[in-house]
């Protein structure tokens, strides 16, 4: 840096004191006398003064004030410049950028930035010397501004331009940013894929042993009702209805003021008097002979203990202990005891009990059909 050259001295100006002392036009003599052919205010060319009037105040200026030695000490900003010269290296690098950015738009050559070598903002800041201890080392700014140039500089003799390298850079991550959106859709889809075969899978299978199960009811009872066809075909063998050329006239539980109890307590087969009447399974007489309100009737108890009544007959053709196979004649219809007309009243009693059951149902189960 160039020296500063020496100042020339101030004038002299007398003060409030030398003006007591010497008085206000001259100044003291040798022999203590005052002086009055000089005075500092009023003295023109004659007197010694200034050759243009009066004396003049003097304002000091750039070139006649020394420069002051050392740092300067500014007051403390709250809240203002951060204590670092690296802020200030930061902004004058993001502008230095930006011009290059510019440049590299409107296709202009670059222009040199040139920075003057500043001293450390650190030092411009307040404090103390141990807490700026870590910011007089920062780099100058003019060092921070050529190697910005440098960058540039290097873009330039490659043939890639600043905008240019940002604009691939923002192409590759757009391109990256595609490759991982096709990746996830196709991702999603394979999984979605395999979740519904995975439902249709379990769907077939589900539907596969629905079908199965119902194929297998089906076969069971298909085979039930084969076993049961085969029973009764063989208890139809055994089995015989009572009588033939006959109506069903009042069924088993019909209710009516003909009956005592107030209800039809078994099955009537209405026929013309003298109709054969057959034993319906083998089995032993246990009653034969005139019953009141039934008339002439047979009781046929099988070999499980069963009762079969036969009421309302014209005659009875066996007698009590007679041993009878199915379809041995034991009686002919008839209307005697409580009854309208000729038919033949049978019951069922199971075990001898008191209460029957309806004829229509143990006929059926027995494979006959009234």
């Amino acid at each position: 840096m160039a020296s500063n050259r020496p100042a020339p001295e101030a004038p002299y100006l007398p003060t409030q004191r030398d003006t007591e002392t010497f008085g206000h036009g001259g100044f003291r003599a040798d022999d203590g006398s005052f002086d009055h052919s000089y005075d500092a205010f009023s003295a023109g060319p004659a007197a010694g003064g200034p050759a243009d009037g009066p004396f003049e105040e003097w304002n000091p200026t750039a070139d006649t004030v020394l420069p002051v030695r050392g740092r300067h000490r500014v007051a403390k900003q709250r809240g203002g410049l951060a204590r670092s010269s690296t802020v200030l290296g930061v902004g004058v690098i993001a502008a230095v950028g930006a011009g290059g950015m510019a440049s590299a738009q409107t296709g202009k050559p670059p222009v040199s930035i040139s920075m003057p070598d500043l001293p450390s903002v650190g030092s411009l800041l307040p404090g103390d010397e141990d807490d700026r201890a870590g910011t007089d080392t920062a780099t100058p700014l003019s060092s921070a501004a050529g190697v910005v140039t440098a960058a540039a500089d290097d873009d330039r003799s490659t043939g890639t331009t600043a905008g240019q390298a940002l604009v691939g850079r923002i192409m590759a991550q757009a391109e990256e940013q595609q490759d991982q959106v096709a990746a996830k859709a196709a991702a999603e889809a394979a999984a979605a894929a395999e979740k519904q075969a995975a439902e249709a899978a379990a769907k077939a299978a589900k539907e596969a042993e629905a079908k199965a199960a119902a194929a297998k009811k089906k076969a069971a009872e298909e085979a039930a009702k084969k076993a049961e066809a085969e029973r009764l075909a063989a208890l139809a063998k055994q089995y015989t209805l009572p009588t033939s050329s006959y109506t069903i006239t009042s069924t088993f539980g019909q209710a009516g003021v003909y009956w005592s109890s107030g209800y039809h307590t078994g099955l009537d087969f209405a026929a013309p008097t003298g109709t054969l009447i057959k034993a319906v399974h083998s089995g032993t007489i246990t009653e034969a002979g005139w019953a009141g309100s039934y008339g002439y009737r047979t009781i046929l108890t099988l070999d499980d203990g069963t009762e079969l009544w036969f009421c309302h007959q014209s005659s009875i053709n066996v007698s009590v202990g007679q041993q009878v196979s199915t379809g041995d004649v034991i009686g002919r219809v008839g209307k005697t005891g409580n009854v309208t007309g000729a038919h033949l009243h049978m019951e069922v009693h199971p075990d001898g009990s008191a209460s029957g059951v309806d004829p229509m149902a143990w006929l059926q189960d027995k494979g006959l059909n009234p």
